[in-house]
């Protein structure tokens, strides 16, 4: 069930009005974490096991995990009312869908995304490139949006968050 707020934030000294307006853009974050694992995977070759355990049809079956939570995703977000892009204005707190059991369903399809990319190619830099996009979505990106989110939602968003993990 989603819940809609009556009021805007923003204005001087007030909230932000949206929660993403900084440059550090999750798509961006995970874009730029795959591009680099591919060009280390091609510039120097780190196998992520020496025989592969998987082959690329298990990897090929995460990557259309991860596009499935993705869609998913979106398209309760969609059902809601509220934009998807987090530098527009969230317009309610979503709790239906994939967002019932996890607060950032999007970020964790993307993360899949690059785990299923990897176990594809065999590439441990897919892998190792993951790391620090992780650190910056969970210590900088969703700490800002979860700051807006409270401000913004205050009754809904505090429940929410206590209720619903995080990730998974």
């Amino acid at each position: 069930m989603a819940s809609r707020s009556q009021g805007r934030a923003g204005g001087p000294g007030s909230d932000p009005d949206a929660a993403n307006l900084g440059l550090v853009r999750p798509p961006l974050v995970y874009l730029g974490s795959i591009l680099l694992g591919v060009l280390l995977h091609f510039a120097w070759p780190l196998p992520l096991v020496r025989r592969p355990l998987v082959g690329w049809s298990t990897g090929a079956g995460v990557v259309l995990m991860a596009a499935a939570l993705f869609i998913a995703a979106v398209r309760t977000f969609r059902r809601a009312g509220t934009p998807v892009p987090g530098n527009r204005p969230t317009t309610t707190i979503v709790r239906t869908g994939p967002y019932r059991f996890s607060r950032n369903p999007i970020y964790l399809a993307f993360s899949v995304l690059q785990v299923g990319i990897a176990l594809w190619v065999g590439s441990l830099w897919l892998l190792i490139t993951l790391v620090p996009a992780l650190g910056l979505m969970s210590f900088l990106v969703i700490p800002r949006e979860e700051r807006y989110l409270e401000a913004r939602f205050p009754s809904e968003y505090i429940p929410y968050k206590s209720s619903v993990r995080r990730w998974i």
